[in-house]
């Protein structure tokens, strides 16, 4: 089952004629949809594609696991990241790019960031993973593609 997604522009990135394999980077509603209800799995499993965990998402995913179980669930799903290298950490340069995109949402889409924790985490995700070149998949619409006008990065949103 494929879902029906948006493909939105982003940069191009040069890959090797060796190294097809397109990286993604899942953002926490599309992990929460899974784990909840068993959705995306074409999204998660997707064949031909190098998957990375953004440490954000982890964060996130994280913060609302309540019972040991969820926990022991994530852990396990961190774990398989870190074992094949591929959890994404924001580097420095990453950090500054997400305080300029933050700042030019405040000055040309006149969001409020100032407590807006979600959106810096958002920008911060979709940083990280421009910096490796891959592709963000996400719900989350509204923010991600206001981001991505200050910023281009690789997108799909699923619905």
């Amino acid at each position: 089952m494929t879902p029906r997604s948006k493909r939105r522009g982003g940069e191009g990135v040069s890959e090797k004629s060796s190294a097809r394999m397109r990286r993604t980077v899942i953002d926490t509603n599309i992990y929460i949809d899974w784990f909840n209800r068993g959705l995306h799995e074409a999204i998660l499993f997707q064949a031909g594609a190098v998957k990375y965990l953004s440490a954000i998402v982890m964060m996130e995913l994280l913060a609302g696991a309540f019972s040991a179980q969820d926990r022991k669930v994530l852990h396990g799903v961190k774990a398989a990241f870190a074992k094949t290298d591929r959890i994404l950490l924001p580097t420095v340069a990453v950090y500054e790019e997400a305080g300029e995109v933050l700042r030019g949402l405040r000055i040309s889409k006149s969001y409020t960031v100032t407590g807006a924790s979600a959106l810096a985490n958002d920008v911060l995700i979709a940083m990280s993973a421009r910096s490796i070149g891959a592709t963000v998949f996400t719900q989350n619409e509204r923010d991600f593609v206001v981001i991505q006008s200050i910023r281009p990065f690789k997108l799909v949103v699923v619905p």
